[in-house]
């Protein structure tokens, strides 16, 4: 059984290591997991996930009379944290996940990069997606990269034209740099081949699969003052309960079918790189 993610992360680590854009990548803190996605399903087939942004500002939420404008009553005060996900003592500061099966079977119909990669076998649109989720890590600060506008200043749009072209030309960097083929040759196979070649596709998870770490709400404690307003009604937030510390004992191995997944390993076993 081929072990997805696992092959995911050893080409992401010989990617950053030919393509000098990326090379400020430490990959030991770069986690690769499976989320569950069916092939004719919409949804992304990869997302880049940051879980070392900094505890957000305090904040509350309001409601305001319709008439008189007058705050009637308000939120407890809050901040959102990121959760902490360490494996074999060292922090992780993202997460890359892939959607199973629905990232092994996507089209080359795509008209961009259909354009950008004529000539080129079907499963470089793959190699393209996954270069685009490394291509979104902030080299200055954590966070998504932000793409500069033509007059120097940011876009609030993590994508963009020059976004796709820039993935595009470290794609085709890579290649050019004659890598082993072992590498990504896996791409070439869809869902239905790799199931068929290896007996079965499966990949690293969380033990609370489908969850994984977020970004969660909590509530300041003690609360501050609000000037002006402390004589209107507060609500309370009503939270639920989450997961915020993960470790290695809290990945998994899971089995990844058309449309469902099973548990392979209840714990797995993480070795530092």
């Amino acid at each position: 059984m081929i072990n997805y993610t696992e092959r995911i992360g050893q080409l992401m680590a010989d990617v950053v290591a030919r393509v000098p854009t990326l090379s400020f990548l430490d990959m030991s803190r770069v986690l690769v997991f499976a989320r569950s996605g069916r092939s004719d399903a919409e949804g992304p087939y990869a997302t880049c996930h940051c879980v070392s942004l900094p505890p957000s500002e305090p904040g509350y939420y309001y409601w305001r009379d319709r008439r008189s404008g007058a705050l009637t009553r308000r939120s407890e005060w809050f901040i959102t944290k990121s959760p902490s996900v360490t494996l074999a003592g060292s922090a992780v500061d993202y997460m890359v996940s892939f959607s199973l099966p629905r990232f092994c079977d996507q089209p080359a119909t795509n008209s961009r990069k259909q354009t950008h990669y004529a000539g080129y076998p079907q499963w470089i649109t793959k190699l393209d997606t996954i270069v685009h989720e490394l291509y979104h890590i902030d080299p200055v600060r954590p966070g998504i990269r932000r793409m500069e506008r033509a007059d120097g200043t940011c876009s609030a749009n993590c994508h963009g034209q020059r976004f796709f072209e820039d993935v595009v030309a470290m794609v085709k960097l890579y290649l050019d740099t004659n890598p082993d083929p072992y590498m990504y040759d896996f791409l070439k196979c869809d869902f239905a081949e790799l199931t068929s070649r290896y007996g079965g596709v499966a990949g690293t998870a969380f033990r609370n699969f489908p969850s994984y770490p977020q970004r969660f709400t909590e509530v300041l404690d003690p609360q501050p003052s609000v000037g002006g307003h402390d004589d209107c009604r507060v609500e309370p937030l009503k939270l639920t309960r989450v997961t915020t510390t993960f470790t290695e004992r809290d990945l998994t191995l899971r089995e990844f079918l058309p449309h469902t997944s099973r548990l392979l390993v209840r714990e797995r076993v993480f070795r530092a790189a």
